[in-house]
């Protein structure tokens, strides 16, 4: 399925980045893509580099396993796992569009200090509050179904490293900076990437701490 693999990686790309950047330009003046953040070799720094340097690997993956390039041979070759991924990449670019567009004009990539967004709370985010990543989490599970090998592998676990540590060390402090007791309320009621699992404990809610 390396050839699926591929279509699904670039209509992925061009809806999730392409497009989305498009419109945000268009509404705000701005493509909403804001880069790394922090200095090179701070958590900061290494969150950034690690999720799109996954996501970069991504695409390469299925290709690699078209091609027969050193690390893309593949583990395992099934019908029905290849349905699987198929349906989980798909869903998740439905899902991640979707969460976008729940975010209106405060759709960024990465963070701007000089910034204050919009806390959006409704949407998919009444349900998980960081439903993009959620839902390309599900895509990059998709592509390693559809192509398992290595390269793929390799994105899947550099990306999920990446993205846990943009949420925990970079957004959620910045969320919390900005919005103060209104996003720890929220944090505390709803999951991180899923429903109820993630969600801030009393005290953190309560004393507004910056850590755990």
């Amino acid at each position: 399925m390396p050839r699926l693999a591929i279509v699904i990686s670039i209509v992925w790309f061009v809806s999730l980045f392409v497009v989305r950047s498009l419109v945000q330009w268009k509404q705000t003046g701005s493509t909403g893509l804001k880069g790394f953040n922090g200095h090179v070799g701070s958590t900061s720094w290494f969150a950034g580099v690690s999720w799109s340097s996954g996501l970069i690997l991504a695409p390469i993956a299925p290709v690699a396993a078209l091609l027969e390039w050193p690390g893309g041979a593949l583990v395992a070759t099934s019908g029905p796992l290849h349905i699987a991924g198929a349906g989980c990449a798909l869903v998740g670019v439905v899902g991640a569009v979707l969460a976008q567009r729940s975010m209106g004009d405060s759709w960024r990539v990465g963070v701007d200090e000089s910034e204050t967004t919009e806390l959006v709370t409704s949407g998919l985010f009444a349900w998980v509050r960081n439903p993009i990543f959620s839902f390309v989490g599900i895509s990059l599970l998709g592509l390693i179904l559809l192509v398992p090998n290595p390269l793929a592998f390799l994105a899947g676990g550099l990306a999920a490293i990446g993205i846990e540590l943009q949420v925990r060390a970079v957004e959620e402090p910045y969320l919390e900076r900005t919005h103060g007791s209104a996003y720890r309320t929220y944090a505390a009621r709803v999951g991180r990437f899923s429903p109820g699992i993630g969600r801030f404990n009393r005290q953190r809610a309560e004393a507004g701490t910056t850590h755990g």
